[in-house]
């Protein structure tokens, strides 16, 4: 699929990584966009990201080979609305919300299902913005791709080659698949993460001892609770059904924990734990730049100056640190420091040198 000009309605951290994407594989694509603010535009011609500086209207977008929508769901409904009479008639429609049964419906009401392909690229951040996008952000990451019968099948083809060439794993879908597996996979863990942070912040005390020493645990699984509110209002209303069922379901398994539980049944609590574990350890999980984590905890007495000599020991070995902090908690952590590398070749270097320094470390990867 050759794609001389690419748009994208929306350039925060999806719309930005996949524009970074197609310039990084496709470096003589022209790239049109515009965004809600035209400071984001502004930044993205100055990296050279796109070849526009200002804000275009939706007419100046007739020009594309392919449109990629990046805006929460409801907002790509209503650009697909009114981009119908602009495009040309061979330009493919893409969007990259995490739910396809709305927009899908739209397209068959304006009768343009030839030309609307749902796209659903299963990566992210707790981090948005076009600052925080990468082009490494798609590599080998699921991209969900949706369209009806009446999509030519060539042509369907040929786009999710044009993904796979930008470093993702296409994987087609009905749009009525789609939606129920999101909702069990991403949108209610999202639900839960929410709702366990806000049962602990109204249940805490006066002394915010929940807060204080929520960590481990606690963290990891509320760390989704962090995202946009405005998409997820737009997620949850856009594929409430499907949700609202898994909920209904999410209960029934509550119950049965907490019928164990109550009865002080030491077997069952085995059993329905025993479940989940095997099905949790089943689930592989992709190699890949936005999924790994190279992680080394490591033992520091609390004195002054002590943080500061582990940093200066890795920059005198130039070794790059991505992220770094203090567990509180211990419980389920291996060190009181946590140090996060761009590679597992840093993590281990790093852990030659802190060793070599009497440090004790552990490293944690997935």
């Amino acid at each position: 699929m050759k794609s001389k000009t690419i748009g994208f309605v929306g350039l925060g951290l999806i719309g930005g990584s996949i524009a970074k994407a197609i310039l990084k594989i496709y470096p003589n694509t022209r790239i049109l966009a515009t965004a809600s603010r035209e400071s984001t535009i502004e930044t993205a011609f100055e990296e050279r990201l796109i070849d526009n500086n200002g804000l275009l209207k939706l007419h100046q977008f007739g020009q594309c080979d392919i449109i990629f929508l990046c805006s929460p769901v409801k907002i790509n409904c209503d650009y697909l609305r009114k981009l119908k009479d602009v495009v040309k008639p061979d330009c493919i429609l893409t969007d990259v919300g995490s739910v396809k049964g709305d927009i899908t419906a739209v397209a068959r009401e304006l009768g343009i299902t030839n030309q609307f392909i749902g796209g659903h690229p299963m990566t992210g951040s707790e981090l948005t913005g076009l600052e925080h996008s990468s082009a490494s952000l798609l590599e080998n990451a699921y991209y969900i791709l949706t369209a009806d019968p009446e999509m030519n099948q060539d042509t369907y083809n040929q786009f999710g080659e044009y993904i796979a060439n930008l470093g993702a794993i296409p994987i087609k879908l009905t749009p009525e698949e789609h939606d129920e597996a999101t909702a069990a996979v991403s949108h209610l863990p999202h639900v839960i993460a929410a709702s366990l942070v806000n049962l602990v912040n109204d249940t805490d005390d006066e002394r915010a001892i929940r807060k204080t020493i929520a960590a481990g645990g606690f963290k990891d699984i509320t760390r989704i609770a962090s995202g946009s509110p405005t998409m997820w209002q737009h997620i949850f209303l856009s594929n409430k059904d499907a949700v609202l069922k898994l909920i209904d379901d999410y209960k029934n398994e509550l119950d049965k924990f907490e019928k164990v539980i109550a009865d002080s049944d030491a077997d069952g609590i085995i059993n329905l734990w025993t479940k989940a574990k095997d099905y949790r350890d089943s689930i592989t999980i992709p190699n890949s730049a936005h999924s790994c984590f190279f992680e080394l905890y490591c033992d520091i007495d609390d004195k002054p100056g002590t943080l500061v000599g582990v940093l200066q020991l890795l920059a005198n070995a130039e070794i790059s640190v991505k992220n770094i902090d203090i567990i509180h908690n211990r419980e389920f952590e291996p060190g009181v420091l946590r140090i996060e590398f761009y590679s597992e070749d840093s993590m281990k270097k790093a852990q030659t040198v802190l060793t070599h320094n009497n440090y004790y470390t552990r490293q944690r990867t997935n």
